[in-house]
């Protein structure tokens, strides 16, 4: 049975989607069907708000400190689905909520997303993955080809005027010569870079 919520790393993580525009090389959804509790993250249907809510009410919600939205797909891909999980969850009050995306809602969209996320999310995660547009197309393979790179630094420019926390991430497939110059280009935008290891 395929899961919308699932336990990770101390957190709860919300499966919304299997939808998204890149085919990374190193994507954590090439190796197995589920991560953490669960067995499978491959979606029959994408769920609504209600479905995601129900999944929820059956967790004991007063123990979570962090709802995470991240599964086997890019979350900004059920942008109305996230938006209105984010209202339910900010009237419930609690935990913090977080996101972490590839960084080019505002591509998918059509439209800009950080704005929307003003008051409902507390941290945005954004993978930054490569050092410029080229290397970007080559690992990440994205559908928007080498607009893909600028839009996610503006999005993530965006995102620090309207989310509390914003940080970039990049996996250790890419030479510690690229992540330093990713550093670099973190640095210059004032977003703290994570480097997260391959599994």
């Amino acid at each position: 049975m395929p899961s919308i919520v699932y336990d990770y790393g101390g957190s709860l993580y919300i499966n919304l989607t299997n939808r998204c525009p890149c085919a990374c090389s190193f994507c954590i959804r090439l190796g197995g069907a589920g991560v953490g509790s669960a067995e499978s993250l491959w979606l029959e249907r994408e769920p609504s708000a209600r479905d995601v809510m129900s999944e929820l009410e059956k967790r004991e919600l007063d123990e979570c400190g962090e709802f995470v939205f991240c599964g086997y797909g890019e979350p900004l891909c059920a942008l109305d689905t996230l938006l209105e999980v984010c209202r339910a969850l900010r009237r419930r009050g609690g935990a913090r909520i977080r996101v972490d995306t590839n960084g080019l809602g505002d591509l998918i969209n059509g439209r800009p997303v950080a704005p929307l996320l003003r008051g409902l999310v507390d941290k945005i995660s954004i993978s930054l993955n490569a050092p410029d547009a080229r290397r970007y197309d080559e690992l990440c393979a994205s559908q928007y080809g080498l607009e893909a790179f600028p839009a996610i630094l503006e999005f993530a420019r965006e995102c620090k005027r309207h989310v509390p926390e914003v940080v970039f991430t990049v996996v250790d497939v890419i030479s510690p010569g690229e992540i330093e110059t990713c550093a670099a280009l973190a640095a210059g935008l004032g977003i703290p870079l994570r480097v997260r290891a391959f599994t």
